[in-house]
């Protein structure tokens, strides 16, 4: 069953865990622990991007005409498609701080014992 988790959530071994068995978790483990953390509330972002387009969708349809529902879903909408453009921006920027500075600025790494 363990072997199968990191498959499903698509996250990342372990690494860094010591002691006879490798069951010991060390400071070492906080890559593993970072990288799983960003892919996790990544994947969060976008299921809270498209339910809150879906809800949009669904006030807009359910309006019955109502200019107030309409400016909801409007704004909602909006709201949600600024959030995603939010979200690449930033993602740009560290790629271009990655780019002009030459340091890996998107990979979380601890160099610890090596």
């Amino acid at each position: 069953m363990m072997n199968i988790l990191p498959h499903i959530y698509a996250a990342e071994q372990w690494s860094g865990l010591e002691g006879p068995d490798k069951d010991v978790a060390s400071i070492a483990s906080l890559t593993s622990l970072f990288k799983n953390a960003v892919t996790g509330i990544t994947a969060f972002a976008g299921v809270v991007l498209f339910v809150v387009i879906v809800m949009a969708g669904f006030t807009f349809l359910f309006s019955g005409g109502d200019a107030k529902q309409l400016e909801k879903a409007k704004n909602t909408f909006t709201y949600a498609i600024l959030g995603l453009i939010v979200i690449v921006c930033a993602y740009l920027i560290l790629q271009l701080i990655g780019l002009f500075t030459g340091a890996n600025v998107t990979e979380f790494n601890l160099n610890i014992g090596k």
